[in-house]
This record gives C-alpha cells, sequence and structure tokens, in this order.
C-alpha cells in the first residue's frame, strides 16, 4: 500500500495521510499509474457529464479539463511542455536536456500544449457520455506507457526518472500491464466502440516515441515520460473520435 500511496501524491495533488514515500516506494508505485490515469480521466469525465446539465458541452469541456488539471496539478502536461521545448529548439543532446531544465515555456511547448488540451477539450464534447469510458481507458494507456518506457529506455538525466530505472524491476511493468488489461476488459465489457483500433494506436504510439527517443538522445528522462503519456492518450482519444 505504499506503493500505491506513492503513485497518488506523485501524479496528484491529492493529500493523503500515511508515512512519508521513499525513493523505493515511488519505484514501486509505476506499477500503480494506470489506476491513477483511470481515476483522473473518470473525474474529468464525469465533471463534464456533470456539468452538462447547467451548460453547453463546450462550456462543460472547459471546466471538466480545468477540473482535472486542478487534479493533477498539470503534472504530466509541465513535462509535455518542457520536452517539445527541449526538442524543438535543441540540436544536440547536451541543449535538449539544459532546455527542458528551463523553467519558463518557450513557443514550442506553449504551441504543443495549446494542442493537447484543445485535443482533450475537444473529445469530451465529441464523445459526450462515452468520454466515461473513453478518457479514462486513454489516460490507463499513457501511464502504462510511462512503465515501457521506463524499461525500454536508459535514463539520459539525473532525477527521479534515473532513480526509479535503477530501482524498479519487472514488478511495476507486469503491475501497470496487469491494469491496462482489466480496464481494457472493463471498457469491452461495456461495449466501447473501436477498442482494437485505440489499442493499437496507443501501443503503436508508445513504440514509435521509444524509437525516436532512443535514437534522437539515446534515453530517456522525467519530461520525456510526462510527454509520453499525453502522446499515448491522444492517440487513442484520436481513434475514439475519428468519423
Amino acid at each position: 500500500m505504499r506503493s500505491l500511496l506513492a503513485a497518488f501524491r506523485f501524479l496528484t495533488r491529492i493529500p493523503l495521510p500515511g508515512p512519508a514515500t521513499e525513493a523505493d516506494d515511488l519505484a514501486a508505485a509505476v506499477g500503480w499509474f494506470p489506476l491513477v490515469g483511470a481515476l483522473v480521466g473518470l473525474v474529468t469525465a464525469g465533471a463534464f457529464v456533470a456539468a452538462t446539465r447547467l451548460w453547453p458541452a463546450p462550456v462543460a469541456a472547459v471546466l471538466a479539463v480545468g477540473c482535472g488539471l486542478l487534479l493533477t496539478g498539470g503534472f504530466h502536461e509541465d513535462g509535455f511542455t518542457d520536452a517539445v521545448d527541449g526538442l524543438g529548439g535543441g540540436w544536440t543532446k547536451a541543449r535538449v536536456l539544459e532546455i527542458m531544465k528551463d523553467s519558463r515555456i518557450g513557443a514550442y511547448g506553449a504551441m504543443a500544449l495549446w494542442v493537447v488540451l484543445t485535443l482533450r477539450w475537444a473529445s469530451l464534447v465529441a464523445l459526450d457520455r462515452r468520454a466515461l469510458l473513453a478518457l479514462p481507458l486513454a489516460m490507463v494507456w499513457g501511464r502504462w506507457a510511462i512503465a515501457l518506457v521506463l524499461k525500454l529506455l536508459p535514463p539520459i538525466a539525473e532525477g527521479l526518472a534515473k532513480e526509479v530505472h535503477r530501482r524498479g524491476g519487472w514488478g511495476p511493468l507486469l503491475g501497470s500491464t496487469l491494469l491496462l488489461l482489466m480496464a481494457n476488459a472493463l471498457a469491452w465489457h461495456f461495449h466501447l466502440p473501436r477498442l482494437g483500433a485505440a489499442a493499437g494506436a496507443a501501443s503503436g504510439m508508445t513504440l514509435l516515441w521509444c524509437v525516436y527517443l532512443r535514437h534522437r538522445l539515446g534515453g530517456q528522462s522525467g519530461d520525456l515520460l510526462g510527454a509520453t503519456a499525453m502522446l499515448v492518450e491522444a492517440a487513442a482519444l484520436l481513434v475514439w473520435i475519428a468519423r
């Protein structure tokens, strides 16, 4: 349970009681990341459905996206923004890492953040009540992808990602995969359409991102893991809202 607490403390702003989280807890917590993603997606989609009782769908979707960001503190979105700034503005590995460490948001990051948040907003509007299944599952895929990238690629920078990679074995990946399979089985039970296609898009995006990071930088870092979650989530949502 220490690892479960660590997962929620690390990925959300939910104040949880209990013993202090240590590095070993955080390494094991990766196995629970899909569960946290499911909760964030369910709260966001639930807020959207509830808000549509008072406001038009576009307004309700804005409020729901904001609710999700409050819940997480924009944790993965922040990493995604830094990663895009670094990859867009740096030509060498050293320069990419230097830019990603800068807390300021550049033009590349700002534009990319607008795109992914607008896509989440548009997905809520397009999916309507189906978002109660689709958005949590998309976020489950995104958090599972973090576990896979952590296992496939070595760390390239100092920080928590390096420590988690060093301490984590196969257990977190296996645990996150089990949660992923359970989430997909639940979505299949409730007849979520295009489930296979969305799974293919999410897993394909994960592998393509791994290949790109291996070729471009030689590994992963915390910001790049945040970008992993956002890209994989977007790939799944694009399948569900396609005509």
